[in-house]
């Protein structure tokens, strides 16, 4: 039996050039028939090869050779240029903060999450946005983010737009904080501020109003499960004076990379 099952193989193997799986009339060498059909190769899973890190679809390359790898051409560990892996962003959420966040009539549907500094106050810090993201397992992430200002000298919730023209310096500032397992964020959690960054605006006569532009980094490092990375902003002027802030009226981004 054993010898017979072996020359049933090798006939097999000469007398016909094309092979099928799920259908008997194949129309090239190898045809996988069926819409939802799918290929399993076991030396690509993040089990056997390190460079797919099991939580984004890895690109799978073809060499000289023909062979499947998911190496890309020219790659050198460690190295710069072509040679890089791609980058592998968790998300990548070209406007993350909505243009009218406090629902604003026309013409001021696009001033994103609004923070005032009013004439009784000189640092005031306020809530922007916030997006809830999935890992699979504990690793660090690098988060990106760039958000568009608007700089009003009278309160933009009213609403009203004003140029600020009183020579005087206001900073406006930009963090965020990660809710582990998005089930509201802690004072412990919001005490960890991460990719804190500032500008300054300086008004000049006749003023200034437009989409200043201010963008950040920072890196943490998360346990598996669902959280939410929230974001704030600090708006600090001088005694007396009135600052309208709108963070995000015009194209942001926000992109999370994974290293694990």
């Amino acid at each position: 039996m054993k010898n017979h099952y072996l020359y049933l193989l090798f006939y097999s193997s000469i007398g016909f050039s094309q092979v099928g799986i799920g259908t008997t009339n194949p129309q090239e060498e190898l045809h996988v028939a069926g819409n939802t059909s799918t290929i399993r190769i076991e030396g690509l899973s993040s089990a056997n090869n390190p460079l797919n890190d099991g939580i984004k679809n890895a690109k799978v390359f073809v060499d000289s050779n023909g062979n499947f790898t998911l190496t890309p051409p020219n790659f050198v560990a460690g190295g710069s240029g072509n040679g890089n892996l791609p980058l592998n962003f968790l998300i990548d959420v070209p406007d993350f903060i909505p243009d009218n966040v406090d629902g604003l009539p026309a013409p001021y549907n696009s001033l994103g999450r609004i923070i005032n500094s009013d004439l009784t106050q000189e640092a005031v810090e306020g809530f922007i946005y916030s997006v809830t993201f999935t890992v699979p397992q504990a690793c660090t992430v690098e988060v990106k983010h760039g958000v568009t200002l608007v700089i009003s000298g009278s309160n933009m919730l009213t609403p009203s737009l004003a140029y600020i023209n009183d020579s005087k310096t206001r900073t406006i500032e930009t963090f965020f904080c990660f809710d582990i397992n998005n089930d509201g964020l802690s004072p412990a959690e919001k005490a960890l501020e991460y990719g804190n960054k500032g500008q300054f605006y300086c008004s000049v006569a006749g003023g200034s109003l437009g989409y200043p532009y201010m963008n950040s980094q920072g890196y943490a490092t998360l346990p598996p499960g669902t959280h939410s990375i929230h974001f704030f902003g600090v708006v600090q002027d001088p005694a007396n004076t009135f600052t309208s802030v709108g963070f995000g009226g015009a194209t942001d981004y926000l992109k999370l990379r994974v290293y694990n």
